[in-house]
């Protein structure tokens, strides 16, 4: 192609292309990578927005962005903060308890990754024992992984309810005998 075929592409089917590129990025980010939401959300922003500058630029030049690219753009940025709602709006919150049962809260810091700050965290929210962490499906885990304030993301990261089931299954010795040797 000559350049000035290239000057004449409309602008709009690049950010389509890149917004496609983005929607492909956060779903392998999401199935294949096992990111939660948000940095899935944020890569596929991410590459939305470099696919469609830099294809944008190769097309145009060094031409200023049009009044259509400053439209789209718009538009892209509207419908990932509306995806970032949905996502949170579906998320279900787990069954918390106002106190622990029996006044007698466990000891959640056994649960490899929770040390006292988290345990308190988990304490406030109304989390008490290793039965309802094993007890959490995957939308309650997403919201836990959302909310814990400086630790997003450490329910999955940890294996949290994958470590309480296993304390359910087996006991907390011989979980606490496996967690030495990574046994779990």
């Amino acid at each position: 192609m000559k350049r000035a075929e290239n000057l004449n592409t409309p602008l709009l089917k690049v950010w389509i292309f890149a917004a496609c590129a983005g929607l492909l990025t956060f779903l392998v980010a999401k199935a294949v990578g096992g990111f939660n939401y948000m940095p899935a959300v944020f890569f596929g922003s991410l590459v939305t927005f470099g696919v469609g500058v830099f294809i944008g630029r190769s097309w145009k030049g060094d031409v200023a962005a049009s009044e259509e690219a400053e439209y789209v753009t718009s538009v892209i940025t509207s419908a990932s903060s509306s995806v970032v709602k949905t996502v949170l709006e579906g998320v279900s919150k787990p069954a918390f308890l106002t106190a622990a049962r029996g006044g007698i809260a466990d000891d959640l810091k056994k649960i490899e990754g929770i040390g006292p700050a988290l345990e308190k965290l988990c304490n406030e929210l109304g989390v008490f024992h290793f039965d309802q962490i094993a007890s959490w499906n995957a939308d309650e885990i997403a919201w836990m992984d959302l909310n814990l304030k400086r630790f997003k993301g450490r329910v999955t990261r940890d294996r949290w309810v994958v470590q309480a089931k296993l304390i359910g299954s087996v006991g907390l010795e011989e979980f606490q005998r496996r967690v030495k040797t990574n046994d779990y």
